[in-house]
């Protein structure tokens, strides 16, 4: 498995991204607050629940936000039997540039997060690493790095402010 160093590399945080600007696109013009306000919800979690069990450092933080980031995909996919059952949205898929969405299109949209979730749970269990928490980290890269960010370096002893490239003393 490739190192990720940052969750919105996760093709399952993108795709649950793009999840939630569709669902909240689809049911933008939904008077019905309290089920708009559920699904959105649902779909936020599964996005934030990626993005937080990344940053747990841990790999069984990581999982168990998963696991919880797909059940959130599976209560969408729920609310979305719901929105087809009572009428909110369009059986059907719909072209890409027409709203709201058809409930076909998200459905699908869901069901690939869930798997891309469930996907990355088992390659998790099955991969012996240990999480950023087990990692030995270089303090002084993680400074050099940071320094860098911002525009400066250590050179000779001193912090200098970096100018395109070249050193300001």
């Amino acid at each position: 498995m490739a190192t990720v160093n940052r969750f919105e590399d996760l093709v399952a945080f993108q795709k649950s991204r793009e999840l939630v600007r569709e669902i909240y696109k689809s049911l933008r013009d939904c008077r019905d607050g309290g089920f708009k306000d559920q699904i959105q919800r649902a779909s936020v979690s599964i996005l934030s629940n990626i993005a937080e069990g990344f940053e747990s450092g841990t790999k069984e933080g990581f999982l168990n936000y998963l696991y919880i980031a797909k059940a959130s995909a599976g209560e969408v996919r729920a609310q979305l039997y719901v929105a087809l059952d009572v009428g909110y949205l369009n059986p059907e898929t719909l072209s890409s540039s027409e709203y709201p969405r058809g409930c076909k299109y998200l459905h699908e949209l869901v069901l690939s997060c869930s798997k891309l979730v469930a996907s990355f749970i088992e390659k998790l269990k099955q991969n012996g690493m240990g999480g950023l928490q087990r990692k030995t980290v270089d303090k002084k890269d993680v400074l050099a790095d940071l320094m860098k960010e911002k525009g400066f370096e250590y050179k000779d002893g001193k912090v200098v402010k970096i100018d395109n490239g070249k050193f300001q003393h």
